[in-house]
């Protein structure tokens, strides 16, 4: 292995780089993306019902008990229980941001990864290929072998740079797809929120009339 490596020239060096760079960020998210889609389901079961017995606190500790980022979506809405739709609807849209900002963190690393790796290994290519043509000139075709190098320097970086793209963009894909689940379960719980604050309002009793001031 590091005889090819060595064979690759200098390019090879961060390609190298990009590589663990890559790794250890798919690692980091795949573990907070684990960590963040966990419980989803059992937390809007809990929480649908505890919305529909009407007990606004007991929603607000089911968040507390399944922390991640619908359920703190989910509890920025709920701290709002008594003011109007629309600042409900405002808390949800800020807390969403923020959460999709959360899972998306690393995901510009791997595409910038995916996309310059390539290039890299393209770039060895034409340097090997400069390296082969300066050695014909200089020696003709009686030494096939100082022309084999650059040659091979040229495939063993395209070969290199693709090595890395290929599987950090499934990664990418992989990651995107999840965040993307995920999303659709806070659109679904912040949905919920609004229905239940709704149905809530709808069922509570009407206030009383104020008495009239008597006049002096």
């Amino acid at each position: 292995m590091w005889s090819y490596f060595d064979k690759g020239g200098p390019i090879m060096w961060p390609l190298l780089l990009l590589s663990v760079l890559g790794v250890t960020v798919a690692i980091w998210r795949w573990m907070a993306l684990r960590a963040a889609t966990q419980n989803i389901g059992p937390f809007v079961s809990s929480l649908r019902e505890r919305l529909l017995a009407g007990d606004v606190e007991a929603a607000i500790q089911t968040c507390d008990e399944h922390p991640g980022p619908v359920s703190n979506i989910v509890r920025a809405g709920l701290v709002k229980f008594g003011r109007t739709k629309d600042e409900v609807e405002l808390s949800l849209q800020d807390a969403s941001a923020h959460e999709l900002a959360t899972l998306e963190r690393g995901l510009p690393v791997l595409a910038t990864i995916a996309m310059i790796a390539p290039l890299l290994g393209f770039l060895g290519t034409v340097t090997g290929m400069i390296n082969s043509f300066d050695a014909l000139a200089a020696v003709g075709l009686n030494n096939p072998a100082a022309v084999a190098s650059g040659i091979s320097q040229a495939l063993i970086t395209t070969a290199a740079g693709l090595m890395i793209a290929i599987p950090i963009q499934m990664a990418y894909n992989y990651f995107l797809t999840r965040v993307n689940g995920t999303v659709r379960s806070m659109e679904s719980a912040g949905n919920l929120v609004l229905d239940a604050m709704s149905e809530l309002r709808a069922s509570a009793p009407p206030a009383a009339p104020k008495a009239p001031v008597p006049a002096r």
